[in-house]
């Protein structure tokens, strides 16, 4: 049978961690973030550096993962092979119809938002279907989404080298017009000194530790992504060797740029500004450079949107064609195309659902139960790093997490007090949001127990040694 090949380098992997995470949520979520900050400088900065060093934190720790077992679907063979196929299941199921699917379908969304402020038009239905007794409105703007999921699914069922070589070159292009508008409102703002606001709150208190949380939430989705790398362990050259200096080398990068890109909206805007904003990053452009430059960030936008959905696409599958592989999923998306060496039909169903997706919902909706679901399983991968140690202690690690134990124990513990703190306010104001984040994990529970009768088997008993 036709298996994976090994095409993706150091420099593939750097760039799809920058790739995977930087979507539109710097373009758009910093107003938020200082909002629900107080409205100033010191606490907004610091959740966006907390939110970094978490994700580091987690990037350090999976990069001894990644390095112990460098299988295809990363952190669901890590739960498969520490905890059983129950964990594992629940991980690739909630990938798939949250997690995964809500993404794309949350990037396809903003993609389509976006193009509209570009090429302005109209938002009326074209015509309505009646499916099941849903009434489904198709418009220009659900059409512009769904040619983007088709245009990434045609590219990454082509080949793994071609769509990493547009997430390189997307990446890049995202990266320099941040970098490039961080500079330009740096040198031509006057958001600082117009400023009256204090950088630091007087004294804390109960409200703004609370928002602090509440803002972490908006930073977490603009961080969230870097973890999807290790889906394609399968296909990484020396993975022992290039995972943890890809997954350390690039989160710090992406701590830079986004501390970089808030300090530059601050000078073109001042605190005030930016908290009344919702699209701080054309605005910032509009105060400081030129109408015309709004344009030109949406422009860099749709570039970033559009490789973020990208490396999704370029990740992700790999967890379902590990999960068919154990027979705990959909036989066919385990094979491997022929003359392409792609899990082709993985990619199509993963892109399928987030089509469904992005006609169903928007980027407010689909926001809450992506971050909230995925924080649950990343937190119980990084456990497996002390089932692993002790289970295969003489492995040869070229790599071992530095500060061990106390880096993936502070990553586990943000985590926990992560979704603990999502659980309590939403379930105050978004209940329904929240409900339906539990009830898809919940549901793949007895969906579990169906495909392992129906299969007749399970998943093999945790590996005693390391992959290949």
């Amino acid at each position: 049978m036709t298996k994976l090949a090994r095409v993706l380098g150091f420099r593939d992997l750097m760039l799809l961690t920058i790739g995977s995470v930087i979507g539109s949520g710097i373009f758009l979520v910093p107003g938020q973030v200082l909002t629900k900050a107080g409205g100033q400088i010191g606490p907004a900065m610091l959740v966006w550096l907390v939110g970094g060093l978490l994700s580091l934190l987690g990037a350090l720790t999976y990069g001894e993962l990644s390095a112990v077992n460098p299988r295809a679907g990363g952190l669901y063979v890590h739960l498969r092979d520490c905890f059983g196929p129950l964990p594992a299941f629940l991980f690739g199921w909630t990938l798939f119809f949250a997690m995964n699917g809500g993404t794309v379908a949350t990037l396809a969304v903003a993609f389509n938002t976006t193009l509209a402020q570009v090429i302005p038009y109209s938002p009326e239905p074209l015509f309505q279907l009646n499916l099941l007794g849903y009434q489904l409105s198709l418009t220009i703007g659900n059409l512009v989404s769904l040619a983007m999921i088709l245009v990434l699914t045609a590219i990454n069922v082509k080949g793994t080298r071609e769509s990493a070589d547009l997430q390189n070159w997307t990446t890049g292009i995202k990266v320099g017009a941040i970098l490039l508008m961080a500079v330009l409102l740096l040198s031509f703002g006057h958001g600082f000194s117009a400023s009256t606001a204090a950088i630091w709150p007087s004294s804390a208190s109960g409200s703004l530790l609370s928002g602090f949380g509440a803002a972490m939430i908006g930073v977490l989705w603009a961080y969230e992504g870097w973890q999807y790398v290790t889906f394609s362990a399968g296909e990484v050259i020396d993975p022992k060797r290039n995972y943890p200096r890809a997954l350390f080398v690039g989160t710090a990068i992406l701590i830079g740029i986004y501390l970089f890109a808030n300090i530059g909206y601050l000078a073109a805007l001042g605190p005030s500004g930016v908290a009344d904003s919702k699209s701080v990053a054309a605005e910032s452009l509009i105060a400081v450079v030129h109408p015309v430059a709004a344009r030109l960030i949406a422009i860099a936008i749709l570039v970033s949107v559009f490789s973020a959905a990208n490396s999704n696409l370029l990740t992700c599958p790999r967890v379902y064609y590990a999960m068919a592989n154990d027979r705990m999923f959909f036989q066919k998306l385990a094979e491997v195309h022929p003359r392409f060496g792609t899990p082709a039909f993985a990619i199509i169903a993963g892109s399928l659902w987030a089509a469904v997706l992005s006609l169903a919902g928007n980027f407010n909706e689909l926001l809450t139960y992506v971050v909230f679901c995925g924080w649950i399983f990343y937190g119980l991968a990084a456990c497996t790093i002390f089932i692993y140690r002790r289970r295969i202690p003489e492995a040869s690690r070229s790599y071992s997490v530095p500060g061990y134990p106390w880096t993936p124990l502070l990553f586990i513990l943000a985590a926990v007090i992560l979704v603990a703190n999502t659980l309590v306010d939403n379930l105050k104001e978004n209940q329904d949001k929240t409900l339906k984040a539990l009830s898809i994990i919940l549901i793949g529970i007895p969906v579990y127990f169906i495909w392992r009768w129906r299969s007749g088997t399970t998943p093999e008993a945790p590996v005693e040694q390391p992959a290949e």
